[in-house]
């Protein structure tokens, strides 16, 4: 018979061993903080749908940041704050939806000090010109489009019109032969959104995404603004609609940049939406290695019943409280 001592020394290094494959479990789940803020998309309704898919399949540690009024409701127009970004110095992935935000020093340098890690950053649609410092002598004034495009691809330039908004399909996106077999794309099929088509890209003014950004899907305007008053030499009717890129930290660190312009709120009904951002998030934390052949899996998490894109009070849902995940 072994001694009790030898037992209890044997059972202390079992639990020390379960201890340390814990820990190194947990070390293993990023934490990925999703920093909302638009006016316009109902990025505060499909953001944290997204969350909910990567806590329940990948028990991901998941934040959201809302733009909150003076009684804690989300107010997607409040663009003077967003609360809790110190969250961002844990963070592993920055999720970035947010439209013409106006932040006070002391939050807009929780993202600054993020960007100068190099970790991994997503964007979305109104990312392109997610921030708007009004103060001519604001030192952020450059985020408002050149530092912008910088780090996920473009800055604000134009779009192809709104017209049915959340009644008609407006663009049509299809898969590029050269990026076909990128892991991003997996399990992701042609579709089409209610999204008016973003100009990113080429024309007549010679537009071109910043760094090494590569396109990944292409959209295609199926009513256009610009060809009714005759524009298409300078905004032609197809353009990008996602693509990944790298951005270089303060010590010269590469991150990975996932982009994506198609992100109306009723978008993300469409499982290849969901898929593809799912997918994206992943790649961007350098775990395309966990993405299956058919892509992330994109079933709800509950139901998701965004309202209609749009500025104003009326057209967000009003005194509702930020999720705890």
């Amino acid at each position: 018979m072994k001694p009790f001592s030898y037992l209890l020394m044997c059972s202390s290094f079992l639990m020390l061993g379960t201890t340390i494959a814990v820990e190194a479990e947990a070390a293993e789940k990023p934490h990925v903080v999703f920093v909302t803020g638009d006016d316009e998309y109902r990025s505060e309704e499909s953001m944290p749908m997204l969350a909910k898919i990567l806590k329940r399949d990948y028990g991901f540690k998941v934040t959201v940041c809302y733009s909150l009024d003076q009684d804690g409701n989300i107010a997607p127009g409040n663009q003077k704050s967003i609360s809790g970004l110190e969250v961002l110095e844990d963070a592993d992935l920055m999720v970035l939806f947010t439209r013409y935000r106006d932040l006070p020093p002391e939050q807009f340098q929780h993202f600054l000090n993020y960007v100068k890690t190099g970790k991994p950053i997503v964007g979305f649609r109104t990312a392109t010109h997610a921030f708007l410092f009004r103060d001519s002598k604001s030192p952020y004034r450059d985020w408002n489009n050149k530092k912008i495009a910088e780090l996920v691809g473009q800055k604000w330039i134009t779009h192809h019109g709104h017209f049915g908004d959340g009644h008609e399909h407006l663009t049509k996106v299809t898969i590029d032969d050269a990026t076909k077999d990128h892991p991003i794309l997996r399990g992701v099929k042609p579709y089409k959104t209610y999204s008016w088509l973003y100009h990113v890209q080429g024309g007549s003014d010679g537009h071109k995404l910043a760094g090494d950004s590569k396109p990944l899907l292409t959209g295609h305007s199926l009513k256009s603004g610009h060809e009714q008053k005759g524009n298409l030499e300078k905004f032609p009717l197809s353009n990008p609609v996602a693509w990944t890129k790298t951005y270089a930290g303060a010590d010269g660190k590469k991150g990975r940049v996932f982009f994506t312009t198609t992100a109306h709120p009723f978008d993300f009904k469409d499982p290849s939406v969901r898929k593809l951002s799912l997918n994206g998030i992943l790649w961007s934390l350098g775990m395309e290695d966990k993405i299956p052949t058919e892509g992330a899996k994109a079933d709800l998490v509950g139901k998701y019943e965004p309202n209609n894109s749009g500025t104003g009070p009326q057209k967000y849902k009003t005194n509702q409280k930020p999720e705890q995940f």
